[in-house]
């Protein structure tokens, strides 16, 4: 009985939160007992939500789980009310594989470790907050408390142009933010009586068309920018490049999912009428994104910034899951979203573990390595393999999924589905392209100036002792690190590559737990499609419908905004 009562998922934000406080107080001189600590507080927080979700979340329920609600600004109506369902749980859980062992991965960082820490567990409790909260200004809230680590671990963590990168990061997702706040106001606010921002209570409520699609419009920018849709994505080559490689493993891993999320739990949930209107764009959003960020790939000499691309490139097949209308392509969007979570994680980590050695992330610095680090290029082969959507790897259960959907939906004309099929899979062959050729100009690369002006290098005096060098960098042998992977990096990259190969072999250990939820949602979506399409029967016979929208419809809204 306490068990039931207990507060598990406020527990689960606030862990990491409350112990961050703990650490400017915690003796250390060398970083090492903070890093241990921040290590042992991220380990409990998953297996806190690993056990509440084992104990008392049921897979076979589409409504909210584990629901707490305690007031907290009633004069505002804003309480902190948090639960969780489908679509969260996956989430929740991926970000706290995802947050500890980024930590882990941090285990060389000397630069001020007890701020980095710290930073690390507000990040932690902030994205886990965005993703359980039921309350629609809390979301706001734990949506903009996450930029502010993110933003500092960029900006002090970060290479050469770290500032402009941290910078441009705020600016885009703080700008977009704005969106979320006022959507949340006008739902908050619409139809008089008592303000509520649950988000149940406003799936409740029927906003008319002209409003949904203001409303939609809106949060689409907001959660477009977080997913890097094109032409909102360019923060993030950016932002990749320049920070260190336990932020690219939380922004790639984490941080991207949170505009799938939103999408689904907002428009798709709340507004529905205006996704019928708005799917074809996104559907069309998505190949724009598959082929972009594929074809930028290709021009990227930095391997961080062309794997940043590659994330822009498969964050298009959550778009196209999301507009399918069928229940195998939404499913297939969250599948793909926790697979590329782990697949992206991994590239980032090895890209950093890459760094370490040769202290260049130019790639044609690297060439050779592959004979002095088996390891590793075993490891990076791996992952790779699972990006280009190897069958066996869980990026190939996801992007099956989705295309199957797409190909399958009854709602669009079979031409606007063969085309969006057809060019999506141009951006699946152009996939191994560059993950491939990545491989070979990293691992055994033959252009490689493997040697480098020692007298430049200012170790002139330690030439009969020999040098290390790789591309520019030149350093005396007993501070050359360039050794294959250690144990704590294999055991890193092994805790995902088994899970993106067991999800990849039985994909239902991933969907089981959201595949009653994603029906849900689709089931939802049709009812609005099919009361739509009795009054206008070819909603999509001309392509991209601009609606009509009655001045009936159109009277409450004005009457709202003003």
């Amino acid at each position: 009985m306490i068990a039931d009562q207990f507060p598990w998922l406020t527990a689960i934000v606030l862990l990491p939160l409350i112990a961050s406080l703990l650490i400017p107080v915690l003796p250390d001189k060398d970083g090492k007992r903070v890093r241990w600590y921040a290590l042992g507080i991220g380990i409990a927080d998953f297996a806190l939500m690993c056990y509440a979700f084992w104990k008392h979340y049921d897979a076979s329920s589409a409504s909210f789980q584990l629901v707490e609600s305690y007031a907290w600004m009633p004069q505002l109506g804003l309480n902190w009310a948090v639960s969780v369902d489908g679509l969260s749980v996956p989430l929740v859980l991926l970000a706290g594989f995802v947050t500890t062992l980024s930590m882990f991965s941090a285990w060389q960082v000397d630069h001020r470790p007890r701020l980095f820490y710290f930073l690390m567990l507000v990040l932690y409790s902030a994205q886990v907050g965005v993703f359980v909260a039921k309350d629609l200004l809390l979301f706001f809230i734990m949506w903009e408390v996450e930029l502010i680590p993110v933003y500092l671990l960029v900006c002090i963590w970060g290479g050469q142009r770290r500032r402009y990168a941290a910078t441009k990061f705020l600016l885009y997702t703080a700008a977009a933010s704005i969106f979320i706040l006022v959507a949340a106001l006008a739902m908050g606010l619409y139809g008089g009586g008592n303000m509520t921002f649950d988000i149940t209570a406003l799936a409740s409520k029927e906003f008319p068309l002209g409003l949904q699609l203001l409303l939609y419009a809106g949060l689409l920018i907001a959660f477009g920018v977080k997913l890097a849709v094109f032409p909102m994505h360019t923060w993030l080559p950016d932002a990749h490049g320049e920070a260190s490689s336990p932020v690219s493993m939380i922004l790639a891993g984490v941080l991207l999912k949170m505009g799938g999320y939103g999408l689904i739990r907002l428009n798709l949930e709340l507004l529905p009428d205006a996704h019928i209107y708005f799917a074809p764009v996104l559907a069309i959003l998505g190949v724009v994104n598959i082929i972009y960020g594929a074809l930028n790939s290709f021009a990227q000499t930095n391997m961080k910034r062309r794997l940043a691309y590659s994330s822009i490139s498969h964050m298009g097949f959550v778009l196209l899951g999301i507009a399918s209308f069928t229940d195998l392509g939404i499913n297939g969007a969250m599948l793909q979203m926790i697979s590329h979570g782990l697949i992206a994680s991994v590239l980032f980590f090895l890209a950093g573990v890459t760094y370490d050695r040769t202290h260049t992330m130019v790639m044609k610095d690297m060439g050779g390595i592959g004979q002095a680090m088996p390891k590793v290029f075993a490891l990076f082969t791996i992952g790779a393999m699972a990006s280009l959507a190897l069958p066996g790897m869980s990026g190939f259960a996801g992007e099956l999924s989705v295309f199957v959907g797409m190909t399958s939906s009854d709602v669009y004309s079979s031409t606007f589905c063969t085309v969006t099929v057809f060019l999506a899979a141009v951006g699946v062959i152009l996939t191994p392209i560059y993950l491939l050729s990545m491989l070979r100009e990293v691992f055994y690369g033959k252009d490689a100036a493997l040697l480098c002006d020692i007298n430049n290098a200012g170790l002139e005096n330690q030439e009969d002792d020999g040098t290390v060098c790789f591309g520019t960098d030149c350093f005396v042998p007993e501070d050359a690190v360039y050794d294959d992977a250690r144990p704590r990096e294999v055991f890193i990259a092994a805790c995902f590559l088994l899970m993106i190969i067991g999800i990849g072999f039985y994909p239902k250990m991933a969907m089981q737990m959201y595949d009653v939820k994603t029906v849900a949602v689709n089931a939802n979506l049709r009812q609005s499609y099919a009361i739509i399409s009795q009054s206008n029967p070819q909603i999509y016979a001309k392509g991209l419908l601009v609606p009509q929208v009655s001045e009936v419809e159109v009277a409450p809204v004005l009457g709202t905004l003003k």
